[in-house]
C-alpha cells in the first residue's frame, strides 16, 4: 500500500492470477513450484462463499464499514456488492458513493485491493466498475446473443433460476435471527411466477461462478496507472472473434472487423483478444502482431502478457518483424502500422501458417490501395481482424469484407445510450461578411484576361472565393474574438480544454497571434512540418515567411518535430496552460484526451474527416455531460451526409458485401481497355522511345485534354486494380508491371507538358497581392448564432435545425438527388421497380419546378418516395411476393412485358405473380447449390442456355398458351433474358 492504492490493486491481482513461486527442494535438487490460490482452469476445485453485510475495520478507527454482500471464492473477496432501496432517492448513486468512500485512504482498502468488481445494485438499476473508478465510469452490462433461440434460452435459465424454490434447510438458516421477520413475505412470494428484474439479469450476468472467474482473469487490465474491467461490447465482441477464429476453412481461419466507435476502448479490446488467442490451448504456437499507430500501448500489451507466459516483442524495425514471423516458435509482437507494411514487403517466401493472428487497430486506414493486398499475398492463411472506430461507410463495405465480414458493432448511438460516451451539441455560427466586388473582379478580370482556359480554370480552383475569405483578416479576428469569449465566459477556470481547427498552416498561426493578442485565453498550434502538407494548404505552395519564423522558434524550443508535438500534447493533456490546441490535421484522429469538450471548426470537412473530428470531444469524463461542436465554417450539412451515410450494423447483409467486390471486378476488366486507349493517343508516333515525339504531338490543346482525360480514367483503374487481390491472381507480374511502368512514364509526360505548354501558373506572384485586397475589401462586422445547440444523436430536432439553416427546398433536392443516385446504382438489380420510382422522382421535382406543389408538399413527397426505394417497399407488390425480393423484381419485368397484351388487371396481376414464382423457382434450381450460388455460373452458357429454354418453354405453355396471348418468340425470349439478367447481380 506504501506504494499507492492501485500498485497494491495490481500486485494482489497479480498475486491471485499468477500465483505464488516457491522454491522447493526435491532429492538435493531446487525446483520452483507456483502455489496457485485459485484453480482457473477447473471450477469444481474451488469454493465459493456469499457473506452479507460482512464488517471490517477501517484503517485509521476502531469503527467498521458493513459491504452488504462480498463474493469469496477460496476465501478471497473477490466481488463487493452494494444494495439499495429502488425508492429512495438516487439510490445507484448512494451505492456508488459507497463504494468510493470505502476505498478512501480512511476507509477499507484492506478488503478493496483484492476486490476485482464492485457492484452497485438497485432493484430495476445496476452498474459495476473495479476499483478506483470514478462515478463517471461505472459501466453498463447486458448480454448480446448470436441467434434468436440462444437469447430465449438464456432468459428461459434465468426465469428458471429465479423461480427455483429454497429447501426448508436453506430457509432455516436464511431466515434465522433477525430476518425471520419476512420469512412469510418470501414463502407466499414464491408460490406464484416471479419475473426477474435488472438487478438478477447483473447478478446472473457477471457474479455467476464461471462468467466471475472468466471476467476477473480475462477481462481485467492496467493501464496508465488505471485498473479497467471489460465493457460488455468487449467482452461479446472478443467472444464471438474467438469463436470464429477456432473454425478453419479451407486452410485459414476467418478474421474480420470489429466496428466499435470511438471512445469505447478498442486498443484495449484489441489486448485482451490477443491474450484470448495467446490462451487458447487449441491454438499451437500462435504468432500473434499488433499493428497499432499508438507507441504507449507497447508496456501495457508487455505486461499483460505475463500471465500468459509470453514474451512480448517489439518490432521496431521491418527486418526484425521478418525475423519474428519467420521464426519457429510462438510469439507476441507489436509494431507500429509502417513497420508491418516495410516488413510485409520484405517477406520472400509467402508464409502459409494459419496460426498468423494480425491485430489491426484502425483498420479502415491500412485496408486502401496495395496495403491489403501484399498482406494476402505475402501472409495467405493468416487470420486478420481489423478494429475500428470510425463509421464504416456504405461505399466502404470492402473494408469489411477484405478482412472478412463485420465481427461485432457498436454504434455510436448505442455507445451514448450506454453512456460509454457523451452525446455532442451542435452550434453553427456566421461572421457576417461584407465584399466590396467591385476592386476583386477588376484584379481577377485583369489578370486572367491573357491565360488560355486551362489556366483559368486553374486559377480559379486556386483562389476559389470561399477558401479565400476564409482566410480574411478581419474574418479571423473576428472569429478569434467569439472563440475567446464563448471559452472565456463556459469553461474557463475549469478542468476542460478545446481544439480549434483550421484550414491551413498559416492561418493556426495567424489564430495563435489574435488569440494571444486578446489575451483572454492560452493557446498552442500544433502543426505538421513546413515540408509536409496539411488541410487545404496547396501542392503549388511553398511555406511563406510567418510558417517559416513558427517553425524555426519551435525547432529552437523543443528540438525536433517529435518532441514538439510530444510536449505541447503533454501541456495540453496534463498543465491548465494551453486551454486551447490549434490544429488543421494533426490530432483529428486517434488523439483521446477526455478533457477536451469543445471543437471550434473554422474548415471544412466532410464524412470519415469529419465524424473523426467530432469524435475528439465525445469521451467521458467527470462533470462532462456533452461535447460541443461550434461550427463557424457551416458544416451542418455535411454532418447530416455523413450520419445519414453512417452504416447500421444490419446494412452489412453478405449479398450487399459480395457486391461491393463483384463491382470492383467489373471496374478492373475494364482496365485493358482504358490502357490501350491511352496508348491510341500516341499510336502516329513511331519511335515509341522518343520523349520528344510525345511532347510535340501534345503541342495541339485539344489533344493535350484527351490525353489527361485518358490518363486520369487509366491510373483511377490501376489504383483500383492493384487494391484487389483477383487482380493479381489473374494477371501475370509481367503484365502488372508494364501496367505501372506505363503510368509511371505518363505521369512523368503529363507534368513535361504541363509545365512546357503553361497549363498551370505560378501563383505565388499573385498570391499576395489578392489577400491583400481581400483583407481592404472583405469586412467583418459580427459573428451570430444561425443554429441553436441541438444534439446530433437527436434525429428529429438536428434534421429541423438542417431544415431551418438550409431550407426544405434545398433538402428536399438533396434527399432526391441522394435517391437518385442510389435508383442508378441499383437499377440492374429491379429494373421495373426502380424504373417506376425513378419516374416519380423526376415527376415531383417537374411539379415543384413548375410551382404546382409547395416547399412543403416538395419535402414531403421525396422524403416518401427514398423511404419506399431505401426499404424497398411498392404497395402493389402482392402479398405472395412481399418476403421474395427477388421474384419481386421478375414480377415487375412481367408487369411492365404484359401492360398492353392483357387489358383485365386482375389476370395481368394473377399471370405476373405466377410467372414471377415459377421462374425464380426455375432459377434457384439452375444456379443454386446448397443454398450457395454455383461460383460463375453467370458466365457458363450450358446453365443460361438451359435457363433460357425452361423460361421460355414456362412462358409458351403457361402464359401465351394458357391466356390466348398475342406474344411472338422475340417477346418471350426478351422476358427470359431480363430475368436472367437480373438473376445474374442478384444470385451472386
Amino acid at each position: 500500500m506504501n506504494e499507492g492504492y492501485i500498485h497494491a490493486c495490481e500486485a494482489a491481482y497479480n498475486l491471485i492470477t499468477l500465483g505464488k513461486a516457491f522454491e522447493q527442494s526435491f532429492d538435493g535438487d531446487k525446483k520452483s513450484i507456483t502455489l496457485q490460490y485459485i484453480d482457473w482452469k477447473n471450477l469444481e476445485n474451488n469454493v465459493f462463499h456469499v457473506t452479507e453485510e460482512y464488517r471490517v475495520m477501517r484503517s485509521t478507527s476502531k469503527e467498521h464499514y458493513i459491504p452488504d454482500l462480498i463474493l469469496f471464492i477460496n476465501g478471497i473477496p473477490l466481488c463487493v456488492i452494494e444494495c439499495k432501496r429502488p425508492d429512495m432517492k438516487d439510490p445507484l448513486k448512494q451505492a456508488i458513493s459507497q463504494h468510493l468512500r470505502n476505498q478512501q485512504e480512511d476507509g477499507i482498502r484492506a478488503l478493496y485491493v483484492y476486490t476485482q468488481l464492485s457492484l452497485s445494485i438497485a432493484n430495476q438499476e445496476a452498474s459495476y466498475a473495479t476499483n478506483a473508478t470514478p462515478e463517471k465510469f461505472w459501466a453498463h452490462w447486458e448480454e448480446k446473443f448470436q441467434t434468436n433461440e440462444e437469447e430465449t434460452s438464456y432468459k428461459k435459465e434465468l426465469q428458471d433460476l429465479k423461480n427455483r424454490p429454497l429447501s426448508v434447510k436453506q430457509k432455516d438458516k436464511l431466515f434465522s435471527d433477525r430476518f425471520k421477520y419476512v420469512r412469510s413475505y418470501f414463502d407466499a412470494l414464491e408460490k406464484e411466477n416471479i419475473l426477474p428484474t435488472v438487478q438478477d439479469e447483473y447478478l446472473y450476468g457477471l457474479c455467476r461462478p464461471e462468467r466471475l472467474m472468466d471476467i476477473i482473469y480475462n477481462y481485467i487490465l492496467f493501464d496508465n496507472g488505471e485498473k479497467k474491467v471489460a465493457r460488455y461490447q468487449q467482452f461479446f465482441a472478443i467472444k464471438k472473434s474467438m469463436r470464429r477464429m477456432l473454425e478453419i476453412d479451407g486452410g485459414r481461419r476467418k478474421g474480420g472487423v470489429i466496428w466499435h466507435t470511438q471512445g469505447s476502448g478498442k486498443s484495449l479490446t484489441m489486448v485482451m483478444l490477443a491474450q484470448a488467442i495467446a490462451m487458447e490451448p487449441s491454438i499451437r504456437n500462435p504468432k500473434i502482431v499488433l499493428v497499432t499507430d499508438r507507441t504507449d500501448l507497447d508496456d501495457q500489451i508487455t505486461k499483460t502478457f505475463i500471465k500468459c507466459g509470453k514474451h512480448v516483442n517489439n518490432a521496431t524495425t521491418g527486418q526484425r518483424l521478418v525475423e519474428l514471423l519467420e521464426s519457429k516458435s510462438d510469439a507476441v509482437v507489436t509494431t507500429i502500422i509502417n513497420k508491418f507494411v516495410a516488413a510485409v514487403k520484405k517477406i520472400k517466401a509467402p508464409l502459409e501458417s494459419h496460426d498468423i493472428f494480425v491485430l489491426v487497430d484502425e483498420g479502415h486506414r491500412t485496408q486502401h490501395g496495395t496495403f491489403n493486398v501484399d498482406m494476402q499475398k505475402t501472409l495467405p492463411n493468416s487470420c486478420f481482424v481489423a478494429l475500428t472506430g470510425t463509421p464504416l461507410f456504405k461505399k466502404d463495405k470492402s473494408t469489411a469484407t477484405k478482412f472478412g465480414g463485420i465481427i461485432d458493432a457498436y454504434t455510436v448511438d448505442q455507445a451514448v445510450k450506454d453512456k460509454a460516451v457523451v452525446p455532442l451539441l451542435y452550434e453553427g455560427r456566421l461572421a457576417r461578411q461584407t465584399v466590396n466586388a467591385g476592386p476583386l473582379d477588376t484584379f481577377f478580370g485583369m489578370v486572367s484576361e491573357p491565360l488560355n482556359e486551362y489556366q483559368k480554370a486553374d486559377f480559379k480552383k486556386k483562389f476559389s472565393r470561399a477558401d479565400q475569405l476564409n482566410s480574411a483578416e478581419q474574418k479571423l479576428y473576428a472569429i478569434a474574438w467569439n472563440v475567446s469569449l464563448h471559452f472565456r465566459d463556459n469553461w474557463k477556470g475549469t478542468p476542460f480544454k478545446a481544439q480549434l481547427v483550421c484550414d491551413k498552416k498559416v492561418n493556426a498561426i495567424r489564430y495563435k497571434e489574435f488569440l494571444d493578442e486578446i489575451g483572454l485565453v492560452t493557446s498552442e498550434v500544433l502543426i505538421s512540418s513546413i515540408d509536409e502538407r496539411e488541410g487545404e494548404d496547396s501542392a503549388y505552395e511553398k511555406s511563406n515567411e510567418k510558417e517559416n519564423r513558427f517553425w524555426k522558434k519551435m525547432m529552437d524550443e523543443h528540438g525536433n518535430a517529435k518532441t514538439y508535438e510530444k510536449n505541447i500534447i503533454n501541456r495540453f493533456k496534463n498543465q491548465t496552460d494551453p486551454e486551447i490546441i490549434i490544429v488543421v490535421d494533426k490530432l483529428l484522429t486517434g488523439f483521446d484526451e477526455p478533457k477536451n469538450t469543445v471543437l471550434y471548426l473554422t474548415r471544412n470537412l466532410q464524412s470519415h474527416k469529419l465524424l473523426q473530428a467530432i469524435a475528439r470531444v465525445n469521451r467521458v469524463y467527470p462533470d462532462k455531460d456533452f461535447g460541443y461542436i461550434i461550427d463557424y465554417y457551416g458544416v451542418i450539412e455535411n454532418l447530416d451526409n455523413a450520419l445519414e451515410m453512417y452504416s447500421t450494423f444490419e446494412d452489412f447483409d453478405a449479398e450487399d458485401l459480395e457486391g461491393t467486390l463483384v463491382n470492383i471486378n467489373e471496374e478492373v476488366k475494364k482496365l485493358p481497355q482504358k490502357h490501350s486507349e491511352l496508348w491510341d493517343i500516341f499510336k502516329t508516333v513511331v519511335n515509341k522511345r522518343d520523349a520528344e515525339a510525345y511532347q510535340v504531338l501534345l503541342k495541339d490543346e485539344a489533344i493535350r485534354v484527351l490525353f489527361y482525360d485518358k490518363l486520369a480514367a487509366f491510373a483511377k483503374a490501376l489504383k483500383l486494380a492493384l487494391s484487389s487481390i483477383q487482380f493479381h491472381k489473374e494477371a501475370d507480374e509481367s503484365t502488372i508491371n508494364r501496367y505501372k511502368e506505363d503510368l509511371t512514364m505518363f505521369l512523368k509526360l503529363r507534368l513535361a507538358v504541363v509545365e512546357r505548354y503553361s497549363d498551370t501558373i505560378d501563383f505565388k506572384q499573385y498570391e499576395g497581392q489578392i489577400q491583400k485586397l481581400i483583407d481592404t475589401h472583405v469586412t467583418t462586422e459580427k459573428v451570430e448564432t444561425i443554429t441553436g445547440l441541438v444534439n446530433i444523436f437527436d434525429k428529429e430536432k438536428f434534421q429541423e435545425e438542417l431544415e431551418n439553416t438550409i431550407g426544405k427546398a434545398a433538402k428536399a433536392d438533396k434527399i432526391a438527388s441522394r435517391t437518385a443516385k442510389h435508383i442508378s446504382e441499383k437499377m440492374e438489380e429491379d429494373p421495373a421497380f426502380y424504373k417506376k420510382f425513378s419516374q416519380m422522382l423526376k415527376e415531383t421535382i417537374e411539379d415543384y419546378e413548375a410551382k404546382r406543389i409547395n416547399e412543403t408538399q416538395y419535402l414531403n413527397r421525396v422524403q416518401d418516395i427514398m423511404d419506399n426505394v431505401l426499404s424497398h417497399t411498392d404497395i402493389d407488390i402482392p402479398e405472395i411476393l412481399r418476403d421474395k425480393d427477388v421474384a419481386k423484381a421478375f414480377y415487375g419485368l412481367t408487369i411492365e412485358s404484359l401492360y398492353e397484351k392483357v387489358r383485365e388487371n386482375g389476370v395481368k396481376i394473377e399471370i405476373a405473380t405466377q410467372t414471377a414464382l415459377q421462374v425464380d423457382e426455375l432459377i434457384k434450381s439452375a444456379v443454386l447449390d446448397k443454398n450457395k450460388p454455383i461460383i460463375d455460373w453467370q458466365y457458363k452458357t450450358n446453365i443460361t442456355g438451359k435457363l433460357l429454354i425452361e423460361i421460355g418453354d414456362y412462358l409458351i405453355d403457361e402464359v401465351r398458351d394458357k391466356y390466348s396471348l398475342d406474344l411472338s418468340f422475340k417477346e418471350m425470349d426478351e422476358i427470359a433474358d431480363k430475368c436472367i439478367e437480373v438473376a445474374k447481380i442478384r444470385y451472386k
